[in-house]
């Protein structure tokens, strides 16, 4: 496969194992409208949350060479769980023997990197998947960068097929919503920021917004991962350089094309056209 990376510009390419992923190219899209870019929902394979570490770099790792066979310069893995249990081996081991001038960044590092402005009581919360929660990929990144916060996580399995199923606006929802944060609030009544770990939980937002006391800020990433962008790009202009600039985007999925387009509603404002791509 790695034969095959001969482009030297192309669009932003943006991974997630399924849907959640679009409300960061949102974020980024509403920042950076001007860039092109390449969606890649490896939905067949979803959900990668309780997956082992090391089925989720595989599935990680081929997407980010198909999105680099496909012309991208800078992939962006828009999944919690694959830029917890991936990012790293990727940009440590598989970049230089690659091509070591493209790039991977995840959505992990952002947050953390504001998330000490967020928080007067050095209390986070973090709701996430069950894999992102176990990682401890949070834990460790914000205590490296702010060692003075203390992170509670809690793991939010049925959130996901909540959304996917489009029952976030129904009363059921609640029921669930509810539990997971009356959970974090009691392992941490001095919680008053809380991530939102996982990148399909905005769509639960006016539900999370009812339960969650005043008081304590509600995170999503996609505006952050989308700052951070706009600010690796600046500071990176060689990189900048190879990301071509056209207002485009193109959306994949290794599931049915059709299923794509339908469930993509949930996620996005306006209607899209899907193509299917094997990762064979």
């Amino acid at each position: 496969m790695t034969g095959n990376l001969s482009p030297t510009a192309g669009p932003i390419g943006i991974f997630d194992s399924g849907y959640g992923g679009l409300t960061i190219l949102q974020g980024i899209r509403h920042l950076l409208p001007e860039y092109d870019y390449i969606y890649l929902g490896d939905n067949a394979r979803a959900p990668y949350g309780s997956r082992s570490f090391d089925v989720v770099y595989q599935f990680t790792r081929e997407a980010v060479l198909k999105l680099f066979e496909m012309g991208c310069q800078l992939v962006i893995l828009g999944c919690n769980t694959a830029s917890a249990k991936a990012l790293r081996t990727i940009q440590q081991n598989d970049l230089p023997k690659w091509d070591t001038r493209r790039r991977v960044l995840g959505v992990i590092r952002p947050t953390a990197e504001i998330i000490g402005t967020l928080t007067e009581s050095r209390h986070v919360g973090l709701l996430a998947t069950e894999g992102t929660v176990r990682s401890e990929s949070y834990t460790l990144e914000i205590t490296k960068l702010w060692p003075d916060i203390q992170v509670t996580g809690v793991a939010c399995p049925l959130w996901v097929p909540i959304i996917e199923n489009n029952e976030a606006d129904s009363p059921g929802a609640d029921y669930f919503v509810e539990k997971r944060i009356r959970h974090i609030l009691e392992l941490d009544p001095k919680i008053d920021a809380l991530i939102l770990g996982c990148t399909h939980y905005p769509i639960l937002m006016p539900k999370i917004r009812k339960y969650v006391p005043a008081g304590v800020q509600i995170i999503a990433q996609g505006e952050y991962v989308a700052k951070s962008l706009k600010d690796y790009l600046q500071r990176h202009t060689d990189m900048d350089e190879r990301c071509t600039k056209g207002g485009s985007t193109r959306y994949y999925t290794t599931e049915n094309s059709k299923k794509f387009e339908e469930n993509a509603r949930i996620f996005l404002p306006e209607v899209i056209a899907v193509s299917h791509l094997s990762m064979e």
